[in-house]
Order: structure tokens, then sequence, then C-alpha cells
């Protein structure tokens, strides 16, 4: 038994845990409370993609007269799937290296459509070697199957997203209440049947549900009411990315059928009152609650009568993976290109080296929010005591940062730190692409065990990137990424495309820059994100100074992508396809 239960619900990432959960079990611990973490994300896949969940998907009926002609392929070859299925799980998950030679054959796999994409396989992976080039082709045959689910068993499947759609800036909670009530899908008897195991194992009295995405929504809800109606006696809370971005302006009371608590912002110290006031009640006279929404006699209220201070960074102790089958996560690399594919393939420990942004000026961002507002740095000698620790407790020596911007001055800390303990790690982190990234500090950064770094290029024309508030042109972006590329770090940018008042010639502009980029060699991929407008930041504050008119609706449930109208009338939209199809060539 423990008193808190801390749950990701599916999906999130396939080959290493979203770090919520570690982050506050880690903070738990120093407050010695008792808690049980699970990746229902990962737990679903895998049961999922067995021989026996395949025979289930291949057992649901189906008219092979009206499917696609790609369905009915992978559905005659349903024997050759349930086959290999079972082994190329294991092989993604580094069981069985070996078998990368029969998947290369290409006589062992089915093929369906995905395979159509494979153009030079040498050319792709000469600089990659065997194991990934059957890591890619075994991906393309996860997406295969994929893809038959989609058409026939359950359209809102994903793998690192579930029923998004319902999530997505949900002004009203209508549609999404509807599904909840409505019968389980072919996925959720998975994810309760996994849900029900742990509620028997650990018997919590609070669950605490991390939703960083859209597409984690709907699997919580349905999670949630499953609990309400098997164990009515069991708290949940809900925090995380979403309801930090989505839900600030709550107001319907439906939502509180499934959680007791919602949460804001950092989930330390709303959840430490949670578990006093469920656990130990009896010890105040008034329930204190630090940024929490709840019912009281029939109306949704915001709570935050409580007059702690949030935990500093130092005080927050190290991310615990303890309870997630770290063996059992899959790598995928679903495109040939070894920059890309360090957000799917191998296990990652998570961690922050700064709480926030240092710069926090960028327009389209959400500055006003503590996420990105409240910046608060940790020092080196920490971050590099956690990351000992984690190696001890996960034996993995690959990091992640996942931070905002890392601080250069920072890095340049941590990596005189990392090479003064002679630790051999490797690791990537995101940054903008400041001056401060001399050739020296590459090297540094580079001889520490830095392989890349991600940054935000956004819209390569020095007009709109004086609009976005960048702090950075495109002059200096050519020089940094030179000295990365020079010191053997690889580089990845976020790009954008339809930032208020942005021409058409500006788009076209901003794709010659890239690929001028990418032709240098100082850029290894990217990737175009569409201009969406947030409620929280400074053009859906202002966007009257920015050229644009919001179109407005009641909020009841998530407020945070706001509908607009821009005064240049361009469709940014019909630019999606080529600017993707275009990076994907370079």
């Amino acid at each position: 038994m423990k008193d808190l239960l801390l749950i990701t619900p599916p999906f999130t990432q396939l080959n290493t845990p979203y770090p919520a959960t570690a982050y506050i079990k880690g903070f738990l611990n120093t407050k010695n409370i008792s808690s049980f973490q699970t990746d229902l994300g990962i737990e679903v896949i895998l049961k999922l993609f067995s021989k026996d969940g395949l025979q289930k998907i291949f057992n649901q009926k189906i008219d092979l007269h009206t499917i696609s002609e790609n369905a009915q392929r992978i559905y005659v070859l349903k024997e050759e799937y349930l086959k290999t299925i079972d082994q190329v799980i294991a092989f993604l998950q580094s069981k069985t290296p070996t078998l990368a030679r029969q998947i290369c054959s290409m006589n062992f796999l089915p093929e369906a459509s995905r395979f159509n994409q494979l153009d030079d396989m040498e050319f792709a992976f000469g600089n990659m070697g065997l194991q990934d080039k059957a890591k890619h082709l075994a991906t393309l045959y996860l997406e295969d199957l994929s893809d038959y689910i989609v058409e026939n068993i359950d359209p809102d499947f994903g793998f690192s997203r579930y029923a998004e759609r319902l999530g997505k800036s949900a002004n009203s909670f209508d549609e999404l209440y509807s599904k909840i009530c409505g019968e389980p899908t072919f996925i959720d008897e998975f994810t309760l049947k996994i849900l029900q195991e742990k509620l028997e194992l650990v018997q919590p009295k609070l669950i605490c549900f991390s939703i960083p995405f859209p597409g984690n929504l709907y699997s919580a809800f349905r999670c949630a009411k499953y609990i309400k109606e098997h164990y009515p006696h069991i708290k949940t809370a809900m925090g995380g990315g979403f309801p930090n971005t989505e839900l600030r302006e709550l107001k319907d009371k439906r939502v509180f059928e499934f959680f007791d608590f919602i949460t804001l912002d950092d989930g330390e110290l709303p959840i430490e009152s949670l578990y006093e006031n469920i656990c130990h009640s009896e010890q105040s006279e008034e329930s204190k609650f630090k940024r929490t929404f709840l019912l009281e006699n029939g109306e949704v209220i915001y709570k935050n009568n409580s007059t702690r201070h949030d935990y500093k960074q130092a005080d927050i102790g190290t991310p615990d993976y303890t309870d997630l089958q770290l063996d059992k996560y899959i790598s995928v690399i679903e495109i040939a290109n070894p920059m890309h594919s360090l957000w799917s393939d191998g296990r990652w420990n998570k961690l922050t080296m700064a709480h926030g942004c240092y710069w926090g000026k960028c327009t389209f961002c959400d500055i006003s929010l503590d996420y990105i507002k409240i910046y608060e740095p940790i020092s080196a000698k920490i971050l590099v005591d956690r990351m000992e620790e984690l190696i001890r407790t996960t034996g993995e020596t690959g990091f992640h940062f996942v931070d905002e911007a890392a601080p250069p001055a920072l890095m340049r800390e941590v990596a005189l730190e990392i090479l003064r303990r002679n630790l051999v790690v490797t690791w990537w982190t995101n940054i903008r692409f400041e001056k401060s990234f001399t050739k020296d500090l590459c090297f540094l950064l580079k001889l520490s065990g830095c392989v890349a770094v991600s940054g935000g290029l956004e819209v390569a024309s020095d007009r709109l990137l004086k609009l976005i508030d960048k702090g950075i042109s495109v002059e200096q972006v050519a020089k940094v990424t030179r000295n990365f590329t020079e010191a053997g770090i690889m580089i990845h940018a976020y790009l954008m495309y339809g930032y208020p008042t942005q021409t058409i010639q500006e788009t076209v502009d901003s794709l010659e820059m890239v690929r001028q980029l990418f032709e240098m060699g100082i850029l290894q991929s990217g990737f175009w994100h569409q201009f969406a407008m947030t409620a929280h930041s400074p053009v859906g504050i202002n966007p009257e100074e920015f050229g644009v008119t919001p179109i407005k609706q009641e909020i009841l449930f998530a407020n945070n992508d706001v509908d607009f109208t821009d005064k240049t009338g361009i469709d940014h939209g019909k630019f999606s396809f080529g600017l993707k199809k275009s990076l994907f060539n370079y």
C-alpha cells in the first residue's frame, strides 16, 4: 500500500518515461510520503502490440470489401504479423540486437504502405548503421499496424497521443463529456484492465494524474470515471502541462464528477497540501490548498489559501524513476535522421537546469504563466550530483535537459563540473541561439558529452524576429550553428510560419534561408509549426497590437489556442505540406 498513485495516462512517448511523475516522486521522497508511479501509456502499447493484442485486433469484425487496399493487405498478412510482433518489440527494447540482420534482409517483416516511403537506405543509414536501419524498418512495421487500427478499430489511436482532437482548445466540455459517458473503446479496455491491477496492488488514498498534452486528456478522464465507479473512496487529482495552460478559467462543474481536485503550475506544494488534507485532515481546522480547483457547495471554486511559498529548485529532490519499467520502453526511428531520432530513440534521464526562461520575452510564448515567468537556475554542483544519483539508480548515462532554454553560463559550469568529476555522460538540451555560444564554449560542451542542441529559429527573417522579440538575428543564428557544427554538436531548429503580418514572400524567403543552412551543413534537422495564438502570450493578451482579431468564445472548459483572423487575409495552412516536405528532402 502507498498513500499516492501517480499516473501518466496514455499516450506520451515510447522510448522514455515522461518525467513529471518521477519529478513528483523525487519530491515526495524528501517528505517521506509514500508513492507509486506508473506510465499507463507504455504498458498499454506493450499489451496491444503483442501476439495476444494483435490477435484481438485481427479478431475485430471488418468488411474486407469496404476497407482500403492497404488494410486488406495487412489483414491478409496477419499470420506474418502475429509471428513477428513479439520479436520486433523485444528488438526495439534492445533485448535481441542480433535480429537487426534479419530485419535488414528485407524479407523478414511483412510490409504495407509505410514501406513505400523507403528511398535510398544506403544513403540514409550509411552514417547510422545496421541497428538504426533495423529500428527504422521496425518502426515502419509498427506504423503500418497503427494505420490498420486507426482505419478499422479506433480512429483516435496514435502512438504518442490518444483522442487528441477532444482536448485541443475545447472551450466547451460537451464533446469530451459525451465520449467519456459512452462505451469504453477497444483501447480503453486495455487501459482499464491495467489500471485495475495497479489499484489492487497500490491501494492508494489519492491518485494524481499528470496530463502534459491534449492527447492524454481523454484517457485520464476515462480512468478517473472508472475509479469513481469502482473505488469511490479514492480521491482523484489532475495536474501537469494541459491544466496549467488550458484550464485556468475552468467553470464546468461536470469535470468534478471525475476529478476531486485540479492543481495549477508547480505541483510539489499543491500535492503536499492535498496529501495533508486527505491523509491528515484532523491536524487542521480549515483545509489549506495551493492553486487548486475543487467543487464546494455545488460550485467550482479556486482555492489558494495556503500561505506557504513554493519550494526552491534546490530543495525538490532528485527525480526518482522507481516503479517505472525502464527496460520495457521501445526505441523507434521514424525519420532517417540522426538528430531527429534523439526524441524517439534511447532512454534519457530528464533533468532541468533552470525553472522558467531567462529571456522571457518572445511574443508567441506563454510568458505570463509561472512555468516561463519564474526563472530560477540550479547550481551546477547540485545538477551534477543529481546526474550521478540518476546514473546509480537507473543505470543510464544519457540526459535530456528539458529546459525552455538552457542558460549558456550555467551550461558552461555544468560542463566544467562533469569534466572535473571525470564523468562519461551523453546529453542534449534546448537553447536560444545566443552570441555567447562561442567556438570555445561549444568545444567545451562537446568535451563534456553534449551531442546535440535544439533551438527556435522561428521565422528566418530579421523583421519578424524583431516583431517576435526573439533577441537574435539570422546572421547570429548562422554563426552559432556553425560554432556548434564545427565542435561536432548536431542542431535541430524549431521553425514557424503564419506569424501575424507575415507575407507569402517572407515565408518563401524563410524557407530559402533554411535551405542554405542545410546546404552549408550547419543545421541537421528542423520542424515547421504553424503559428498558434495562445491566450497567455503577448499576442493573445494584446492581439490588436499585432494586427490580429481574436474570435471570442465562451470559456467553460479549456482555453489556450485562440482562433483569430489576420489582417493580411493569407491562408497560411496551404503552405503546411510544402514546408514539411521540403525539410524532409533537405
